[in-house]
């Protein structure tokens, strides 16, 4: 199905602006429960980073009913001389026929000097199986932080489980606690390491995990509460730990 939202204010901005060539619009979707920004991204084709920089993220929490632009995309003016390969080829990942597509053109040799087409930069609105899109499967793999220390080259050939865990998050600078987990790490002098609280019976300490939404991370901490498929996510921020609340969310366990 196609999928063509431009908003009002958009359509005022073609009007207001359409000798000057382009603008921007985008579209959003509301954060359900159980949402992640990697479920949001996977779902609409995009990478996680980008949907952090469109929305001005700075971490990957994010809260029921939040509004997240999902796409952008640029209205362009047709020139004289301008063809639908020629002005897809100003854009990487977009193709005669994703302009056909996202426009609704059904001969590509006949577009009109001044008429408005919507290009979707992130190339998310593909219609067509053939229609060139973003890689996904680097983001399926890799954590969703980009710190060098912190991506992962592991291929599901080296998982060893996968399971679908009940995930809480907490803080090492809450009054009387150390700092210091199970396994001897100090969060509050790394506190940008990523590291979760397990149930050792289910995930060995010391594991190497991708936790969905949160990245890559090191099985290093216990709970009293973290028993079976629960896990506790270390976040330093004591605001951002409490606004994680809770969510299901899927494990990967590398060998």
């Amino acid at each position: 199905m196609k999928r063509h939202i431009v908003s009002l204010v958009t359509v005022a901005a073609i009007v207001g602006t359409f000798s000057f060539g382009m603008n921007v619009s985008a579209e959003e979707v509301v954060v359900q429960k159980g949402d992640t920004l990697w479920s949001i991204a996977n779902k609409n084709n995009v990478e996680v980073e980008e949907l952090k920089e469109w929305n001005g993220l700075s971490s990957n929490l994010i809260l029921i009913g939040d509004r997240l632009t999902v796409s952008t995309a640029e209205q362009y003016s047709i020139k004289s001389g301008d063809t639908l390969s020629s002005i897809a080829s100003q854009y990487d990942g977009v193709s005669t026929k994703n302009l056909q597509d996202w426009n609704q053109i059904d001969n590509p040799n006949l577009i009109v000097t001044g008429d408005i087409l919507t290009v979707y930069k992130s190339g998310s609105k593909s219609t067509t199986d053939d229609a060139p899109v973003k890689e996904k499967q680097v983001q399926q793999e890799e954590p969703v932080q980009t710190t060098t220390d912190e991506s992962t080259t592991d291929t599901d050939e080296n998982v060893a489980k996968e399971l679908t865990m009940t995930a809480t998050a907490y803080t090492a600078s809450c009054n009387g606690c150390s700092g210091i987990t199970a396994t001897g790490l100090n969060l509050l002098d790394n506190p940008d390491k990523k590291v979760i609280s397990v149930d050792p019976n289910v995930i060995p300490l010391g594991s190497k995990v991708y936790v969905e939404g949160y990245g890559e991370a090191i099985a290093g901490d216990t709970g009293g509460a973290i028993k079976g498929n629960k896990i506790d996510l270390f976040i330093p921020e004591k605001q951002d730990a409490i606004n994680f609340g809770v969510q299901e969310v899927n494990v990967k366990v590398y060998k």
